[in-house]
């Protein structure tokens, strides 16, 4: 039992002991089914914070000779399926965080890796050959000398591609020595399963075919593995419900990844949400704004009104078929939106080919990011968004319209001054706050037709009142509060007691002037 070499199952049983732990060991009835196989080696590259490393140590559990895991198991699905016991810690396995070497080892991290991992090997098999062995060797003769296979777990395996970019022969030499492990003739015979987590798919690099041989799982397609990293709609329901959290609240702040069918939803964010009993960005606490910055600030046609339109609850169409894989040669528009799909900052529907701000978390972190990059205009607008907020439940239309006007010329370039649809992607971003305290519809059918805009309060927010938005193009804001009435748009909020304001928006194109009125009216 040691630190890389025969693990115990401290990791694993550190996961199901916290305060929140949803099942996913049935990703062991797929590694145990290419177990020793052609396609024994399995890479997985999905945003941060999706459950890859606590994947690792369950595998680490499972399959190691360093701890007896039978009990730990046994509450879990993958207990009842009949190959259960026939793999339960019965292999050597070999588990590397590459990122924990960098500090240390800088540009000898192979020769860093070789050396804690021997020493760690000889600590358990004293008679293991030389260090000065390939690595490959090193590995046949510890299967030569037990009689099992070895499995080989490896996370942020792409740090180094990453990472080293400019220093070539540091990025020859690590996946040198990635061949060795998972390609040499050597490793027909000692490799049971590989199991490799990045962010980035793999690199097809000129000359290297290191980890040609891996079946990849990503965020742009995770095939059947999709339900084990994240977590599913069904699974969050379920959470929701055990502590009393409103589900649709939850979804707007953290649902929108949609992988091969499946709406997933980044643990990281629904465990805090639950433990803290509070929607908050927690994306934003463990993720850099400075990759959003680097890629949406890039001057590639179309880029920036792609991402706010994306904002503004729009798509964008993007090629993700050339992008290659590597975060230091971004050249077009479409590497620069498929890299963030890769980071978790995009969603992407496979159907379509489009991208997609995919949940309220997210966007919070575009905020950010943008309030500290250079559209300092854009900026200075979301800046607003919360005094526009309330100044509308202070019912000030002054000032509502006042703001939504600045609104509109910021945001110009991407919305033209045209018609209600327009008008309508410009209030989406001046009230980019809302969804924090609202579930916010557009189009809402209600009465004789459709309220352009409801603001529905969430349990979480307080005494704040109910608002309906009508939008009128060269009409007056009070044919817009007419409208609401008349057309009794308050039916759609029969449900909700209490206060309900009604905020009619209207926009000259000649004077390119925005008027304002709002109502208050009370729902018993």
């Amino acid at each position: 039992m040691g630190t890389y070499f025969n693990p115990d199952n401290g990791s694993f049983k550190q996961a199901v002991r916290s305060f929140i732990y949803v099942d996913k060991t049935e990703l062991i009835r797929h590694t145990n089914r290419v177990l020793g196989t052609e396609y024994k080696c399995i890479a997985l590259s999905h945003a941060r914070r999706f459950g890859k490393s606590q994947a690792a140590g369950m595998l680490d559990a499972y399959y190691s000779l360093g701890s007896d895991s039978r009990e730990l198991f046994a509450p879990f699905r993958i207990a009842e399926d009949r190959d259960f016991a026939k793999h339960l810690n019965k292999y050597n396995v070999i588990h590397l965080d590459i990122s924990s070497f960098e500090g240390t080892y800088q540009d000898n991290i192979v020769a860093g890796i070789k050396k804690v991992l021997y020493n760690d090997i000889k600590r358990s098999l004293p008679d293991i050959i030389e260090l000065d062995n390939p690595i490959a060797t090193i590995l046949n003769d510890v299967y030569e000398q037990t009689n099992r296979q070895l499995v080989i777990i490896i996370d942020e395996w792409d740090c180094v591609v990453r990472n080293y970019g400019d220093k070539p022969e540091v990025v020859h030499l690590y996946l040198q020595f990635l061949h060795d492990l998972f390609k040499s003739e050597e490793s027909k015979s000692f490799l049971a399963l590989a199991y490799i987590t990045g962010i980035l798919p793999i690199k097809k690099i000129e000359n290297e075919s290191a980890l040609n041989n891996f079946a990849e799982y990503t965020m742009l397609d995770s095939k059947n593995l999709a339900q084990y990293f994240g977590f599913t709609e069904a699974e969050v329901r379920e959470l929701c419900e055990r502590f009393e959290m409103d589900f649709e609240s939850v979804k707007t702040w953290y649902n929108g990844y949609m992988i091969n069918g499946l709406h997933m939803y980044n643990p990281n964010s629904v465990y805090s949400a639950m433990f803290n009993q509070s929607l908050d960005s927690y994306w934003r606490n463990t993720s850099s704004f400075t990759m959003i910055n680097r890629f949406i600030t890039l001057n590639f046609s179309g880029l920036k009104d792609d991402v706010l339109n994306m904002l503004a609850g729009g798509r964008a169409d993007v090629n993700v078929i050339h992008f290659k894989n590597d975060f230091l040669g971004i050249n077009s528009k479409d590497d620069a939106l498929t890299a963030l799909i890769h980071l978790g900052y995009l969603g992407y529907d496979a159907e379509r080919k489009e991208a997609y701000m995919p949940n309220y978390e997210v966007a919070t972190a575009f905020q950010s990011a943008l309030q500290t990059g250079q559209w300092k205009e854009i900026a200075e607008a979301i800046s607003n968004c919360d005094k526009l907020l309330w100044a509308t439940i202070d019912k000030d239309s002054d000032k509502v319209a006042e703001m939504i006007e600045v609104a509109h010329e910021s945001y110009t370039s991407v919305f033209k001054y045209n018609d209600e649809n327009s008008l309508s992607c410009v209030l989406t971003m001046a009230y980019f706050t809302a969804p924090a305290y609202y579930t916010v519809i557009r189009e809402l059918p209600s009465g004789k037709g459709f309220v352009d805009f409801a603001f529905l309060p969430r349990r979480e927010s307080g005494n704040r009142p109910a608002i309906l938005v009508e939008l009128k193009v060269d009409k007056t804001a009070e044919t817009a509060i007419r409208q609401i009435l008349e057309r009794r748009y308050m039916g759609a909020l029969q449900q909700y007691k209490g206060e309900i304001i009604i905020v009619g928006l209207s926009y000259d194109r000649e004077s390119k002037h925005h008027t304002c009125e709002i109502r208050s009216i009370k729902n018993m």
